[in-house]
């Protein structure tokens, strides 16, 4: 007999007044609200409706839900909406996954600082896949792609990364002809790797310059420019983590993939 599937509402019901005693100094108000949010959603606490069917007239009572973005019920309409949106703009082509992720001390600083660090995430993610798929002696085109922001890894920890769906060609640069890459292979991953590395540092040494930078808690010794860039300096030898393969499911395997957990 199978057993009933438990969903988010269900282990947030269970056990997450247990998390947060555990593990309260840890979240801040946006997930504490965004559990409260699930863990009653659609349930009397909400209050309910009156739903009639358009043609034979049936009602039934229904609880009113949380519609909070981060809702998996909630946004369930809406991520399939948006999958079907994409996969109307896939070509006949091949397409691969490739994945850009941020340094835990970059991830540190970003999570204080949002809005500013993934900004820089997606502009330097946009900018060396654009640069390297144009230069002649890697594709020498110009590609489109679309990228959705992970926040969190599997295992619920900060884990800020961008999925990117690109197809395995782009247009020649006076648009006259169709440019494929090799067959199951897309661009170097360590070139694509150096670039984004070198790009972000240089837009997040700028928002610092800037004045764009919180930094508090424990990063808050990093306020002082010196000590900053001390911080900054071993991860400009380190290696980022760019990896990039062709889904053996086809594209529409990448675009579940990457609209799974899309929460905006």
């Amino acid at each position: 007999m199978d057993r009933p599937k438990l969903e988010v509402a269900d282990v947030f019901r269970r056990y997450g007044e247990t998390y947060r005693q555990e593990h309260g100094a840890s979240l801040c108000t946006a997930q504490r609200r965004a559990m409260t949010a699930i863990e009653v959603c659609r349930t009397a606490v909400l209050g309910g409706h009156l739903e009639q069917c358009d043609h034979c007239g049936h009602q039934r009572n229904a609880y009113n839900s949380c519609s909070d973005r981060h809702c998996p019920k909630c946004q369930s309409f809406a991520r399939f909406k948006w999958l079907a949106d994409r996969q109307a703009e896939l070509l006949n082509t091949q397409y691969f996954h490739v994945v850009f992720t941020l340094p835990q001390q970059i991830a540190a600083i970003a999570y204080q600082n949002k809005r500013e660090l993934y900004g820089i995430l997606f502009r330097a993610t946009a900018q060396t896949l654009l640069t390297i798929a144009a230069d002649p002696k890697h594709l020498g085109a110009e590609i489109g792609f679309f990228a959705v922001l992970h926040t969190w890894g599997s295992n619920l920890l900060h884990h800020p990364h961008l999925h990117c769906v690109v197809p395995g060609g782009g247009l020649s640069p006076d648009d006259s002809q169709w440019i494929s890459c090799q067959a199951g292979f897309f661009l170097p991953v360590r070139v694509l790797s150096r670039l984004f590395r070198r790009l972000f540092l240089e837009y997040l040494v700028k928002a610092f310059d800037a004045a764009k930078l919180q930094l508090f808690s424990s990063l808050e010794s990093l306020r002082d420019r010196s000590s900053f860039l001390d911080y900054l300096a071993p991860l400009r030898e380190a290696e980022w983590v760019v990896y990039a393969k062709r889904p053996f499911a086809g594209s529409e395997q990448v675009l579940d993939h990457a609209g799974a957990i899309r929460i905006a």
